[in-house]
This record gives C-alpha cells, sequence and structure tokens, in this order.
C-alpha cells in the first residue's frame, strides 16, 4: 500500500513538472507570454549622426527575444539614448546624444534584471 501511494506522489511531482516545462517553452523565459510580449519602446530619432557618443555593452542572461526587449528599453528609457539587442551575441549597441558613464548603462540593464560584464567602445564608431 505505501509502494502505491509513492508512485502515485511521484507521478502527481512529474505531471507538475512537465506541465511547468511545457508553459515555459511557450511562454518564454521571461514569464511573458507569447501573444503579449513586452512591447518595444520607441526611439523617434533614428538619424545615427545625432549620436555622437556610443558603447557595445556585452550583457549575459538574456536568452529570448522579451529579454532582449526588456534590455533594449532600460537603456531606451534613459535620456537621447538609442540602444539596440542582437540576442544571438548577448550585444547592446548603445548610440548616445550626451555621453553617461558605464555606471549608468550598467544600473540600468541592472534594474531590468541582466547583468552588463563587459564595455566596449562601439566598433561602429571606431573609425572616426
Amino acid at each position: 500500500m505505501s509502494t502505491a501511494i509513492i508512485c502515485a506522489i511521484l507521478i502527481v511531482i512529474a505531471i507538475i513538472g512537465i506541465k511547468s516545462y511545457a508553459k515555459k517553452l511557450t511562454s518564454g523565459c521571461c514569464g511573458a507570454s507569447p501573444q503579449p510580449s513586452v512591447k518595444k519602446m520607441k526611439v523617434r530619432d533614428k538619424d545615427k549622426s545625432h549620436y555622437p557618443y556610443s558603447r557595445l555593452l556585452k550583457v549575459d542572461g538574456m536568452s529570448c527575444g522579451n529579454c532582449a526587449s526588456h534590455v533594449e528599453n532600460a537603456l531606451n528609457g534613459l535620456e537621447g539614448v538609442w540602444a539596440q539587442v542582437d540576442l544571438e551575441k548577448g550585444e547592446a549597441l548603445v548610440r548616445m546624444k550626451q555621453e553617461y558613464g558605464n555606471n549608468e548603462l550598467k544600473q540600468a540593464v541592472k534594474e531590468a534584471g541582466y547583468v552588463v560584464y563587459k564595455i566596449e567602445e562601439s566598433p561602429e564608431f571606431s573609425n572616426r
């Protein structure tokens, strides 16, 4: 009798685990469902010549499109910033109208729940 109870408990745990994993697969790692995914913050000024400063942030912890949108929105929320995230490379190209310090950029990404582990000068501007 006790063996049957233990087997029943294990089956219930397995079913709950499978359902949880299936939900994660369909809704993304961040818990946002595919339908109402994270809405990207629009940047009005997309003229690259208006952004004299730039940094390339290496970001850890992004694993889906919703993660990338969270990071992009956090950076685009800063005044005079246009950020574009490349999820596959784990990078965020940050163009700035006024220069922000590395700590300010790191903090914005940290508040979105991710970690900046390296900041480089953007190769886009290295030829100037």
